[in-house]
């Protein structure tokens, strides 16, 4: 199902499925992002009005934020990008400057786009793949006008068909004519008046004059690949892909801005090296407003993308940032901290959950590893008693500590080929005991 056509209820269930609690966050997101897709059934007066409304979450590190980003990129069906907040410098100093997050996501919809053109003309680019392969096959002599085949020919051709189908032609060579990358793609690019698009240009400047292609010999299996390219190129639509994806970026993009806080002076800050990060604020400030980027595909309107900021407001807090920007995240919700509850929960709900990822991975050595409830119970009280006494990293910890408790198992597993292994509370303390009793060798270890 897209996401344009699911309900608050439906993407918060689908967000369940892999992150757990932060149910506010959750619900706050799927409210903004069913917005957009009602904004765009709006009569066209009242559409150019209705702006989203940004988000700011606030949580300590590994609670989740992030991941929601991650989910809500992979069910939406819409433009997304994460960038992170600290890449960026003022203008005037070096490193990448913020209107980069919107070159980033019209790179991304074009991609996208043109997927989705390539799909819907997959056959046809098969059939042409599968006729050329079978012209480099063939003998010169034999390759004719359609007409002037002979019947002797044509069963030939039909026989090689089939050999193609069935996959006996995979290894075998054949010499092909490779094309070089366009080289006005790199003149484009300077259009683009970004020091880092201009980099990129140079580098790719020389295809201009490295000639028509070269030829290579090469396996039939990396021929396919290399000519499927080549026709899914000539079959789209440059020009209709840049202006779906345009559109798309304009009415339902989203960026997810990370590490916002990094760029929030604290009151009554020092300067040094930290004297651009209003800078970057200030900088950040008319893309979230709205405001015209140029790209290399033309020019691109902020005004009604949707931007998500987290950050974990250890030191500063969402006041420290400047008004201006604060008023363009009106809406705020914070991520809790993680219990001993939470972590057991991580441990065995989620359909990615790190328990089934090592089940699985040790099935690949004929391994059935087990897991008893009370080995579960123990590792999360273990990761939230660390956490208290120690840097909190959220569910990071459980990677962690999962990772050191079945490192002998990890490491031995060849040799167990065939057994059952069962992980219990035992296990846990006889494997873990040593470092939990030295609260020192934890911070290190743990």
């Amino acid at each position: 199902m897209l996401l344009d056509e699911m309900t608050p209820a439906e993407i918060v269930k689908q967000l369940d499925k892999y992150i757990i609690g932060q149910t506010a966050a959750k619900r706050t997101v799927a409210i903004a992002l069913r917005n957009r897709a009602r904004r765009k059934k709006l009569p066209d007066i009242i559409r150019d009005e209705v702006s989203p409304k940004n988000i700011i979450m606030i949580g300590p590190t590994g609670v989740g934020k992030t991941e929601i980003a991650r989910r809500i990129a992979k069910l939406s069906n819409t433009p997304f990008v994460k960038v992170e907040a600290t890449k960026y410098t003022e203008v005037g100093y070096v490193g990448r400057d913020v209107e980069s997050m919107i070159r980033d996501l019209m790179g991304t919809a074009i991609q996208m786009t043109k997927r989705e053109f390539a799909e819907s003309r997959k056959e046809q680019v098969e059939k042409r793949v599968e006729e050329r392969l079978l012209d480099l096959l063939i003998p010169k002599e034999t390759k004719k006008d359609k007409s002037d085949l002979d019947q002797a020919t044509i069963e030939t051709r039909e026989k090689f068909r089939e050999f193609l189908k069935e996959g006996r032609f995979e290894e075998r060579e054949i010499e092909i004519v490779i094309q070089n990358p366009k080289g006005s793609q790199g003149v484009e690019l300077l259009a683009g008046g970004n020091l880092e698009d201009i980099e990129n240009a140079i580098q790719s400047l020389g295809s201009i004059f490295s000639g028509k292609g070269k030829k290579r010999k090469i396996a039939i299996k990396r021929a396919r690949e290399i000519l499927t390219e080549e026709e899914m190129e000539k079959i789209v639509d440059h020009d209709q892909v840049i202006e779906i994806a345009k559109e798309r970026v304009e009415q339902m993009g989203i960026i997810f801005i990370d590490e916002i806080d990094k760029v929030a002076g604290s009151k009554g800050g020092y300067g040094g090296p930290d004297v651009s990060r209003e800078g970057v604020q200030r900088d950040i400030l008319p893309i979230v407003e709205g405001s015209k980027v140029s790209t290399k595909w033309g020019i691109i309107d902020t005004t009604h993308i949707l931007f998500i900021a987290a950050g974990a407001f250890h030191v500063s807090k969402p006041s420290d940032l400047i008004p201006e920007l604060q008023g363009r995240f009106p809406l705020r919700v914070e991520l809790n901290e993680l219990t001993d509850v939470d972590f057991l929960r991580i441990l065995q709900e989620p359909e990615n959950a790190i328990v089934k990822q090592y089940i699985e991975l040790m099935k690949t050595e004929d391994v059935k590893l087990t897991f008893s409830d009370d080995a579960l119970k123990r590792v999360s009280e273990i990761a939230y008693d660390i956490n208290s006494k120690t840097e909190n990293i959220g569910a990071r910890r459980l990677y962690t500590i999962m990772e050191r408790l079945l490192e002998e198992i990890s490491f031995t597993a060849d040799t167990l080929s065939g057994t059952e292994v069962t992980v219990d509370s035992e296990y846990v303390d006889k494997h873990l005991s040593d470092i939990l009793e030295n609260e020192d060798l934890s911070r290190y270890i743990l």
